[in-house]
């Protein structure tokens, strides 16, 4: 199959998942997950119709982005982000999804001070308790949301969550439906920044009709658009 028919394939699917939850479609954005993907893989998704395009690594988007290879999309960091990192993101993506920590949330707000403007993010919630995974738990979002109210230079549009890898169909759902429920509790505690907070992201290749089901507004899907994923660059 072409990337042309890798996209119209998640999307139908995204469709139908969000029809059967009763859902509008239009509600559910599609992000690729463009790791280690060439910039012509990416123009080509982008030219399939692919409008948000996820990165993973700070290396590859800096490449990417001196390229040129996400022109028509918008640029989301979806990966782990060190604080060393942040001068090489902000300003450079519509939104990170992977603010996990109250010293990167402040370097974050410290550099798009800098640069005199205002970062769209996401927290990352290890919403399984996952010792391998990145990711504050949900009563540490809960601080940090109520943290964000005072920086000036960070807004926070959401929540983002990866829940454990299951072969077992509907397994993470509980894990989807608790994601949903605390992003519903952190929105109602936000006052005049209610409005702001549009952004559940939740769901990749494996489980994307699950996370929708349980009120994803954001899927991240790379294996299902591009295939397995080729050998990760040296370097």
């Amino acid at each position: 199959m072409s990337i042309q028919e890798h996209v119209n394939q998640v999307k139908a699917n995204i469709a139908a998942a969000a029809q059967a939850a009763g859902r509008d479609p239009e509600e559910i954005t599609l992000c690729a997950a463009t790791k280690v993907q060439t910039d012509d893989t990416i123009r080509a998704a982008i030219a399939a119709g692919i409008t948000v395009c996820g990165e993973n690594r700070v290396q590859e988007l800096t490449a990417h982005l001196a390229a040129d290879a996400y022109r028509g999309a918008q640029v989301h960091f979806i990966g782990h982000l060190q604080t060393n990192k942040v001068k090489q993101v902000v300003g450079k993506v519509d939104l990170i999804h992977s603010v996990d920590s109250e010293r990167l949330l402040r370097a974050i707000d410290a550099q798009a001070a800098k640069q005199d403007l205002v970062q769209d993010i996401l927290l990352e919630v290890n919403i399984a308790g996952e010792e391998s995974k990145g990711g504050c738990t949900p009563e540490e979002a809960r601080q940090l949301a109520q943290l964000t109210r005072e920086l000036e230079h960070v807004r926070l549009r959401g929540l983002m969550a990866i829940p454990p890898i299951s072969p077992e169909p509907g397994a993470n759902r509980p894990f989807f439906a608790a994601m949903r429920q605390l992003f519903v509790d952190i929105k109602a505690n936000m006052g005049d920044n209610q409005c702001n907070m549009d952004c559940l992201s939740m769901g990749m290749s494996g489980d994307y009709p699950d996370a929708i089901a349980e009120g994803a507004t954001l899927v991240r899907v790379g294996t299902a658009l591009f295939g397995p994923r080729p050998p990760m660059h040296k370097g």
